[in-house]
C-alpha cells in the first residue's frame, strides 16, 4: 500500500555559532548561518524510508521566509517529491505556526504527518499536540521506530523505565526523536537535480499573537574563583554558596 506523507520541516540558526552580546546578554544572530533543523531532517528521512519501502509521495512544508527554500532543496535531494514554502513567518509562536500549518495541511490529501517531537531551537514541544487538536487526527508521539500495515501505524516509544508500542488508524500525526534514524547524505547528482525542482511559494498573513517572549538573555555567570586544596574545608563552603544562591 502506498502512502501520502507530509513532512513539516523547519529552518533554524546554527546554535553552535550563536554567542550572547557581552553588554546586553541578548543572542547575536547577525551573520549566523541558517540550517535544516536537526529533528526536521530526521522526520524527512523517516518519510523517505516509508516511501522507499511501501511507495507513495513525500510532501515537505516549511513555514518561514524566503531563505527557507534551502530546507526544501535539501529535502528534495534526500528524496522528497514536492515542497511548499509558506512565507510571512512572524516569529516563534507555536499557536500561530500550528494554525497556519493546519490550514495548509487540510488542503493536501495525506495519510501520515511527520515532524520532530520538538524544535531544536525553542524546545517547546507544543506543535504536535496543537496540530492533533486542530486537525482531529491521532498523535503518536516521540517515536523511535515506525511500522505500517495497511491502515494501521505502530510506533515504538522509549521511556525512562520501559519501551512502549502504540497503534492508531490512519490518518495520524507522528512526532519523531533524533534516535529514530541517521539522515542520509544525498549524492552530488541528487543535490544538483534538487536545485532545478520547483518550489511552491505562498504568502501567508500571520494570525494574531498569542504569546510573547519576555526575555531570551543569557544568564549571568559569576564565579568566586576560590580553590580549596583541603576537601573537608571546601565542601562546607561550596554548600553554603549553593544555599545562598537558591534563596
Amino acid at each position: 500500500m502506498a502512502y501520502q506523507i507530509i513532512v513539516l520541516a523547519k529552518q533554524m540558526p546554527d546554535l553552535e555559532l550563536i554567542k550572547p552580546d557581552p553588554n546586553t546578554g541578548e543572542p547575536v544572530l547577525k551573520g549566523v548561518s541558517l540550517k535544516f533543523e536537526t529533528l526536521s531532517k530526521n522526520a524527512t528521512e523517516a518519510a523517505i524510508r516509508i516511501k522507499e519501502k511501501y511507495g507513495g509521495k513525500v510532501t515537505v512544508i516549511t513555514y518561514g521566509n524566503e531563505t527557507a527554500t534551502q530546507v526544501i532543496k535539501e529535502a528534495y535531494a534526500m528524496g522528497a517529491d514536492e515542497g511548499f514554502l509558506l512565507t510571512g513567518y512572524p516569529g516563534n509562536n507555536p499557536m500561530n505556526t500550528a494554525s497556519v500549518l493546519a490550514e495548509k495541511i487540510k488542503k493536501i490529501p495525506h495519510d501520515i504527518i511527520l515532524l520532530g517531537n520538538q524544535s531544536a531551537d525553542s524546545y517547546t514541544g507544543l506543535l504536535p499536540g496543537m496540530l492533533s487538536s486542530l486537525l482531529g487526527e491521532t498523535l503518536l508521539g516521540s517515536a523511535v521506530s515506525i511500522e505500517l500495515k495497511d491502515r494501521i501505524v505502530e510506533v515504538l516509544k522509549v521511556l525512562d523505565t520501559n519501551n512502549e508500542k502504540i497503534q492508531a488508524t490512519l490518518p495520524v500525526i507522528v512526532s519523531v526523536t533524533q534516535e529514530i534514524n541517521e539522515p542520509r547524505l544525498p549524492p552530488v547528482m541528487q543535490i544538483l537535480a534538487a536545485g532545478r525542482k520547483p518550489i511552491n511559494t505562498e504568502k501567508i498573513s500571520a494570525a494574531g499573537q498569542y504569546s510573547r517572549v519576555i526575555s531570551n538573555r543569557a544568564p549571568k555567570s559569576e564565579r568566586k574563583r576560590l580553590i580549596f586544596e583541603d576537601v573537608d574545608k571546601g565542601v562546607p563552603e561550596v554548600a553554603k554558596a549553593m544555599k545562598e544562591a537558591m534563596r
